[in-house]
């Protein structure tokens, strides 16, 4: 959890933003995309 934390922090991401936004959508992403879902490739989800 810290080093995702950290990471989150490197990239200048608020980390409880990149993890509700990523816990919603982990479910419904193909495993060939999961990557985009990492702190330095995540871009929020459209609202």
């Amino acid at each position: 959890m810290f080093s995702l934390i950290a990471s989150c922090q490197r990239h200048k991401i608020d980390p409880f933003a990149y993890l509700k936004d990523v816990l919603t959508r982990i479910a419904a992403t193909p495993v060939s995309q999961l990557r985009d879902l990492l702190p330095d490739r995540w871009k929020p989800a459209d609202t």
